[in-house]
């Protein structure tokens, strides 16, 4: 988590002088680079998959999550950001009854529900209603949904091993985000090659560490700690930019958080 938050950062940091397709591109070009580091010899078994068309439109699904967060947080503080994010796996649960037909009791509805006002609090509708909502905070929306459609593609992967998935999504979103290079690149001075390599390398590093963690915890015990983010998007956000989070970020981040979690509890429960 501490990785995905120094992403989300040097991504907004780096959009500050460079263009969202640059900066996306970067993301996933070095990624790219450093997954075939880490697969190493076993790079050419790695790199064929057993559900080609799974493992593309899962990349599809995490570009466009990525193309539109970076859209929304260089426009809204980084804990409101992370914040809003949190939605996904409410979403997730939403999404399962319409993509994979499951039946959501009563219960994970008013968790669904309780999402739902966080999130509407965290974006303070009621001082601009729906009309006057902030474009950023409508950008983290979208990537929180799709998002959510990525982490519902993710599940129906069985078969390829889970280096096959970061090397897919790194590749296919270098490859399309590089036709589009051309007409908004900049060239970067040290600095700027700096910060994007870096935000390839810490986003291979964040998925490299989460697929370890799933390999050596059940999802039950790993799961709960993306939560943690919120703790390190707000340290970031102050150190970096002096963002002090408000009261109704705070407030919306704990009903989200807390139906979150209710609706991972529950679905472990009746897993079990």
């Amino acid at each position: 988590m501490v990785a995905f938050i120094a992403l989300d950062a040097t991504m907004k940091y780096s959009l500050q002088t460079y263009s969202l397709v640059e900066v996306t591109w970067a993301r996933f070009f070095f990624a790219s680079i450093f997954a075939a580091l880490i697969c190493g010899r076993d790079l050419p078994q790695l790199a064929v998959s057993h559900m080609p068309r799974v493992q593309l439109l899962r990349s599809v699904f995490l570009m466009t999550t990525t193309g539109l967060f970076n859209a929304g947080i260089s426009q809204v503080p980084l804990a409101t950001a992370t914040t809003i994010m949190f939605m996904s796996p409410i979403l997730v649960t939403l999404l399962s009854i319409v993509v994979l037909g499951e039946h959501v009791g009563i219960r994970r509805w008013a968790g669904i529900v309780l999402g739902f006002i966080g999130a509407i609090i965290v974006m303070r509708v009621w001082e601009t209603g729906l009309s006057g909502l902030n474009q950023g905070a409508l950008f983290l929306l979208a990537a929180a949904l799709a998002n959510a459609s990525y982490q519902i593609t993710t599940r129906r992967l069985r078969l390829d091993s889970p280096y096959t998935s970061l090397l897919f999504t790194a590749a296919a979103g270098a490859l399309v985000t590089s036709f589009l290079l051309p007409f908004h690149w900049s060239m970067p001075d040290m600095k700027g090659w700096l910060l994007l390599i870096s935000s390839g390398f810490i986003g291979c590093l964040g998925h490299l560490f989460l697929i370890k963690a799933f390999q050596s915890a059940p999802a039950s015990v790993v799961a709960p700690f993306s939560y943690s983010s919120l703790i390190w998007a707000t340290s970031m956000g102050f150190l970096i930019w002096g963002d002090v989070p408000q009261i109704s970020t705070l407030v919306g981040a704990a009903l989200i958080i807390g139906s979150g979690l209710y609706i991972f509890l529950r679905e472990k429960k009746l897993a079990n």
